[in-house]
Formats: structure tokens, C-alpha cells, sequence
């Protein structure tokens, strides 16, 4: 099929599930349906509005409950979640930590924040994720184990994490990667900012690694405005999480006394309140997105040049984005996609940049990552929030 004609398929089969309208249609938006106005009224009515306050608790608790993880410790953002969580995994200046090298750009600042490096890791076609099989052969020859941890070979710096990413809501194999970090001594970490709703094998991602980090940027399945979340099955390192983020203050009637550096990392109270309004609604918010992915899927099942990304194996995703990768013969028809697609109001937008082609991490060591650069060429996220998914009920 020509280049043209691939991309009037593909536009004529987007019609078929986008609804008709003389607006344009975001890529993700919000859906505020439910208890906001009168959680965050009443956040305002009582004058917690800051990290103090009912509401903060109350969505910790709903968010452990949730996820089944132990603990949730609520902070203002998904960047700031992540930099927690490779600070309670120990991550220190000099060390290095493998990311995928197709993720958005805070997965690495986060390392970067830490004053470590970030070691780029290859993807997976089936996941999007971090590829383990690759990854393993490729720390066979680079790693090697010594003085009770994990060091780079080539650059003599410690090994000390994995941050696994569950890309566009679809779980990264994290039974495996889990595996592979035990097997290299490394802590394990997950990047599960977009994945909220979705599980691996009947446990809920971010519930797999020591600690990881969600976040509730508005266009996640749920919002708090902004916001994030770190999850851990560990009371310990609950309890310190909780302590740094309110800039380690030691508990006292009037003293400020600080026992280290900390962050003013913690949730407001008018967030959470909105947290806790969309949180109630996930499980339908989540059902929706899942329909809408359906009819994706059955409008492009048999697409000539394409696949629609169907959730991996042993997995249920939250099809946070719904995402069309095209065939490696068909890569030069993404950018006419996002021409022709923004022109008709469609919102659309390829995946990131890999990490490697930035010019801040450009000097990062990394594994061939081959598939990341192709799949980075090739992939087209579309409209995917929740309500377009009632259109199809």
C-alpha cells in the first residue's frame, strides 16, 4: 500500500470510532463527573488546603487499598515521586541507573536529580517496555558482580537500579524484571505514572518493585490536578518517605529542627480532595478507556501496514493511550499522519524523543536500543480519553 493510501485508511477507520465534532478532540482529557466540586468546596469551606488536612490521608488510604500495595504516600507531582523512591532505594551521586531508553524525559531526570547516571536500556515490541531478554544478555557481558553489588565493567561505577516503565499503561513484564534485578543485585523500581488500573498476572503494577511512583497529572486516568504517589510494601521506608517529603522535620509544638535534607514534596489538601473525587470513579473511568480500546482494535484488526497495540500477555492494561504502531516499511507515513490528524482536530502525537538523541543525556551509556529508535519512529498515540469510550458502550 502507498504511503498516501495508508494514511486515508487509517483516517477513514479513525472516523468510525471518533465521534463527529467541530472541536478538536484532546489527546486526553479529564472526566470530572463525580464528587470534585463538592470534596474541593469542602477542602475550601474548612481551610485545609495545604499538606495538612483529611483529604491527604483518605486518599492514601483509597490508593493502598486500590493498588494492594502497603503503603501510599502522596506528593506533588510524578517526578517528584520518583525521585523519592530512587532516594529510598539508595541511589547515590556516581551511581549509575538503567531506564528504557523510550520513556518521557522525567524518568531520567529523576536519576538526574539523584546526581546519578542514567544507563539506557532497549524496548520491547511486545510491551513498549524494557526489553528483559535483551537487557540480561546485555548485563552478562557488561556487569559484573563485586564487593556486594553490581558494577559497570566499562565505567567502574555502581549499578545500583532498574526503574521499569509501563509504557502508555501496559505492564513491562515485571515478574521478570524483578527476577533479573535480584539475579544483578539491582533495587528495583517502578515507573508506573501511567498505569494506574492495570495489572500483571492479577497483581497491580507498582506493587512488583521495592518502591514506585504514580502520578496524577491531568492527563492520567485520574487527576488530582496534578500530583503523584509513592507506593511500597515496606513500613519503614513508608515512614521515612512521609518524613523527607515534609522536609524532615522533626515532630515538635514550636522547634524547627531537621534531621537531613529533605523536599517539600508533599500532596496539598485541595488535590487531594479532587484525588479522592476521581479516585471513586477509576474503576468506571477504567472500564470505559477499556471499551474504547475495543472498538480501536476492531476497526484496525486486519489494517494492512499497521497494528493496534493490544495489551501484552498475562497482562489487563488501563489503555491509558491508545497507541497504532506502523510496520518498519511504513515508518516515513507518522509525520503525514500527524499532519493529516491535527488538521482534522485530532489531537494526536508520536512517542518521545529517546532519551539518547537529547542533548543531556546524549553521553549516557547504553545497550544497542535499536527497537527504542524504531518504535520511536513508528508509533502514533490517539484520542484516548475516557468519555470517548461512552460513545460505545
Amino acid at each position: 500500500m502507498k504511503p498516501e493510501q495508508l494514511v486515508d485508511d487509517i483516517i477513514g477507520r479513525l472516523e468510525q470510532v471518533l465521534p463527529a465534532s467541530s472541536c478538536s478532540i484532546p489527546l486526553h482529557e479529564p472526566s470530572l463527573k463525580g464528587n470534585e466540586w463538592a470534596y474541593v468546596k469542602q477542602s475550601l469551606d474548612t481551610g485545609w488546603v495545604s499538606s495538612a488536612g483529611g483529604f491527604v490521608e483518605q486518599f492514601e488510604a483509597q490508593l493502598a487499598a486500590y493498588t494492594g500495595a502497603g503503603y501510599a504516600v502522596a506528593v506533588v507531582n510524578g517526578t517528584a515521586a520518583l525521585h523519592l523512591c530512587l532516594r529510598l532505594a539508595g541511589v547515590e551521586p556516581g551511581d549509575e541507573v538503567i531506564v528504557p531508553a523510550l520513556t518521557f524525559v522525567a524518568t531520567a531526570n529523576a536519576v538526574s536529580y539523584c546526581g546519578a547516571v542514567p544507563h539506557l536500556a532497549d524496548s520491547s515490541e511486545l510491551t513498549l517496555g524494557i526489553d528483559p531478554f535483551k537487557l540480561e544478555a546485555y548485563l552478562d557481558e557488561v556487569a559484573v558482580l563485586r564487593d556486594n553489588c553490581c558494577r559497570n565493567r566499562v565505567t567502574g561505577r555502581r549499578m545500583k537500579a532498574l526503574v521499569a516503565v509501563h509504557t502508555l499503561g501496559h505492564p513491562a513484564e515485571p515478574e521478570r524484571l524483578q527476577q533479573l534485578c535480584r539475579r544483578y543485585r539491582l533495587e528495583f523500581v517502578e515507573d508506573a505514572a501511567e498505569s494506574l488500573g492495570s495489572y500483571y498476572k492479577g497483581q497491580h503494577t507498582g506493587t512488583w518493585g521495592t518502591l514506585s511512583a504514580l502520578s496524577f497529572n491531568g492527563n492520567k486516568i485520574i487527576t488530582a490536578g496534578g500530583g503523584g504517589a509513592v507506593l511500597t510494601n515496606d513500613e519503614s521506608l513508608a515512614r521515612e518517605c512521609k518524613h523527607l517529603t515534609t522536609t524532615a522535620k522533626l515532630a515538635h509544638r514550636w522547634a524547627f529542627q531537621h534531621d537531613r535534607i529533605g523536599h517539600n514534596y508533599r500532596m496539598p489538601g485541595i488535590n487531594a480532595a479532587l484525588g479522592t473525587a476521581q479516585l471513586e470513579q477509576l474503576a468506571e473511568l477504567r472500564r470505559r478507556k477499556r471499551v474504547l480500546a475495543a472498538a480501536y482494535a476492531s476497526v484496525f484488526a486486519g489494517c494492512e501496514g499497521l497494528r493496534f497495540f493490544l495489551e501484552p500477555p498475562d497482562a489487563e492494561s488501563n489503555y491509558w493511550l491508545n497507541a497504532l504502531v506502523l510496520a518498519e516499511e511504513n515508518e516515513a507515513g507518522l509525520e503525514p499522519l500527524l499532519e493529516q490528524t491535527h488538521s482534522k482536530g485530532w489531537n494526536t502525537r508520536p512517542l518521545w524523543t529517546p532519551l539518547h538523541l537529547q542533548p543531556m543525556y546524549a553521553g549516557c551509556p547504553r545497550m544497542d536500543v535499536s527497537t527504542a529508535e524504531s518504535l520511536a519512529r513508528r508509533i502514533l498515540t490517539i484520542p484516548s480519553s475516557a468519555d470517548l469510550g461512552g460513545e460505545h458502550d
